[in-house]
């Protein structure tokens, strides 16, 4: 399941290398193009559930569904790679993803004829949280072992920080464009028709990736015998990868008992409209995307584990200070800006992590069967947090609360229980010069701040 030391390795000619080049480029380029077609589709799809009748529950079930359907997709996904190649799958799933939006597309102007209304948020549940994520998780699988063949080993964390950075950044302004475009439309008594002009939009982006998927160096690729093994024997194993599996699996039950509904709080009960939602859900994206370049030079310095652990002090915080504030520019500045840094840890931990603790040859299999734990962790938090706060009856307090503080706790007992017990899988430097010295704290923050600057503008 883990990575060999011993790898075998192929001297390349110069023209791979330059293929190789170009295919990170334009991998950032067909990335940009698939941001802003989620960022007009996907991110508004709590909205527009809303808006079709849609309630806490249907949201949970939303996010549920496409959390468990996913990694199924992704188990397929690395089985079809035996047989064909990266490339062939990923442009099938991206084709297959553009015909589901044509049908969610379908189902504002079946809410307008006021037709099938009841059943509208259960359309919605199947094709945008299974269909459209069954095809997204088969055709991710193939993308991560392609793409983890053309990043130099040793640049990982600084590419995909700038990948991030530059995709991000795109769709900041795609998902400002759009809260704007739908807030016009609703001051003007017609959302439904704003969010078929952004879900179309969408579409035509998803064509321009996959034009561009088409384009990108794919390099020869063959799973070799012997590398299936079944999910039993991967929960079984429980090894140094297995335990960082089963760190995502229980993070995500704890973080999805309440970030699907931050946008059910904004949008119902604090009555934001869409430009301030989108401002307020886009600002730790703007944090996470300032601080991603730091955590890319971090990970390759120091290792990801350490980001883990940033990242498990942080996110506790988000969800107990939603309790707290309701003004926007409070919730920008404060669960904004600790959402931003503990994204920008936690995703650069994971992706780095993930390709150096595995095998390109078991990569897509080991990638699926964590997706799957991930998905039923994503599964349980997503219904469990839907129900309380939509049936659960909870009076002393507003259930929504509720289940933001059971968020916080669970965030804090897997960090506890899980990060522990990982490391990292290759030879990291120490940090030195950082410290925690609570008896001298001006002294202790002095010291910091040299380390941090050091930290950023020391190559």
């Amino acid at each position: 399941m883990g990575r060999k030391k011993e790898e075998i390795v192929i001297e390349e000619s110069p023209y791979v290398v330059h293929s190789k080049e170009k295919a990170l480029n334009l991998s950032i380029a067909e990335g940009s193009m698939q941001s802003v077609a989620r960022n007009l589709g996907g991110n508004f799809i709590t909205p527009f559930a809303l808006s079709i009748g849609g309630n806490s529950f249907h949201i949970g079930l939303l996010s549920s569904i496409s959390g468990l359907v996913n990694p199924l997709g992704q188990l397929r996904g690395s089985r079809l790679m035996e047989k064909f190649s990266r490339k062939k799958i990923l442009m099938g799933t991206q084709s297959g993803q553009i015909i589901v939006y044509l049908f969610i597309i379908s189902l504002a102007y079946l809410f307008r004829k006021d037709f099938l209304v009841s059943y509208l948020p259960y359309f919605l549940i199947v094709f945008w949280g299974i269909i459209l994520h069954y095809f997204f998780g088969v055709g991710h699988v193939s993308w991560l072992s392609w793409i983890g063949d053309l990043v130099p080993y040793k640049e990982k964390g600084k590419y995909f920080a700038q990948r991030n950075r530059i995709i991000g950044f795109v769709g900041i302004i795609a998902f400002l464009i759009g809260a704007f475009v739908l807030d016009i439309f609703r001051t003007r008594g017609f959302v439904l028709f704003g969010f078929t002009i952004l879900f179309g939009v969408s579409v035509i982006f998803r064509m321009f990736g996959r034009n561009l998927t088409g384009r990108i160096f794919n390099p020869k690729f063959r799973v070799g015998k012997g590398y299936y093994f079944t999910f039993k024997d991967f929960v079984k194993r429980y090894d140094n990868y297995g335990k960082f599996a089963f760190f995502q699996a229980f993070f995500f039950f704890s973080l999805m008992l309440s970030a699907p509904f931050f946008a059910v709080y904004m949008l119902e009960d604090l009555g934001f409209n869409y430009v301030m939602f989108t401002a307020v859900a886009m600002s730790s994206v703007v944090f996470y995307l300032v601080f991603t370049p730091l955590a890319g030079k971090f990970s390759d310095k120091y290792g990801n584990i350490k980001l883990l652990y940033i990242a498990g002090v942080l996110f506790p915080f988000v969800p107990l200070l939603w309790v707290f504030l309701e003004k926007p520019m409070a919730l920008i500045l404060f669960p904004g800006l600790i959402s931003g840094i503990a994204n920008a840890a936690y995703i650069i931990g994971i992706t780095d992590f993930s390709y150096d603790a595995v095998s390109p040859q078991k990569r897509g299999l080991c990638f699926a069967y964590t997706g799957i734990l991930v998905g039923l962790g994503t599964l349980g938090g997503s219904l469990i947090g839907g129900f309380l706060i939509q049936y659960s009856g909870i009076t002393f307090i507003n259930p929504i609360f509720f289940v933001f503080l059971l968020s916080m706790v669970f965030m804090i007992m897997t960090a506890l229980f899980f990060l522990p017990q990982i490391k990292d899988e290759r030879k990291t430097d120490r940090i030195r010069g950082l410290s925690v010295d609570l008896s001298h704290p001006f002294k202790m923050i002095e010291s910091d701040v040299v380390w941090f600057k050091n930290f950023i503008y020391k190559k």
